[in-house]
């Protein structure tokens, strides 16, 4: 993971990064509508702070940690507001690129707090496709949609042989059957007769 804060060539006010493959996540909401996102934390603080003067950053840096670091959805959901309160009238941009992903930024919560590592960032989704981008733009052109494909199908498996198993891989089949984990934790079955 590279550093969050903002790039000495971009602008200051430019978003440089942007989270995941957006056609990968259209693809997905085709194929799975159900399918919940979890915006970049990674990329969304480096577009925050570059709506924000060099002197502010620091401060603000450790401000938007405080949100994802948060133990619980609630606390998270306060260290939010704090960050709104305290740079609303003075960056009302930086602010709006906050807020406009706010549940998107808060979707871990939902899911076991042992993948809260891997989910919190959109790095597995761009490892994943870094080769096959790579490849795919050098060979533009010169092989077939079956060529492309093989050559594509291929690559990712070559790729998947570095990938880190998930941590918490026993709670996929809860997430796969749709169970509501609270601030990460499988509610236990009094709490959900008492809900």
């Amino acid at each position: 993971r590279g550093s969050a804060g903002p790039s000495k060539a971009w602008p200051q006010g430019t978003e440089i990064g942007h989270d995941g493959a957006m056609g990968f996540w259209a693809a997905l909401e085709e194929i799975f509508p159900s399918t919940r996102q979890q915006r970049c934390w990674v990329h969304k603080t480096a577009n925050v702070l570059n709506y924000l003067p060099k002197r502010s950053q620091p401060k603000a840096k450790k401000m938007l940690h405080d949100i994802w670091q948060a133990e619980t959805r609630e606390d998270a959901n306060l260290s939010f507001d704090l960050f709104i309160e305290s740079y609303e009238a003075k960056y009302p941009r930086a602010v709006e690129c906050l807020i406009k992903d706010r549940s998107e930024l808060l979707t871990f919560f939902d899911f076991p707090a042992q993948h809260w590592q891997s989910i919190r960032t959109s790095n597995p989704i761009e490892s994943a496709f870094a080769t096959i981008r790579h490849r795919t733009k050098r060979t533009k052109g010169s092989l077939s949609r079956e060529g492309m494909l093989h050559m594509m199908f291929k690559l990712g498996q070559c790729a998947e042989k570095n990938w880190r198993k998930l941590r918490g891989f026993a709670h996929l089949a809860d997430v796969i059957e749709g169970v509501d984990f609270v601030n990460g934790i499988k509610p236990s079955n009094q709490q959900k007769a008492a809900a």
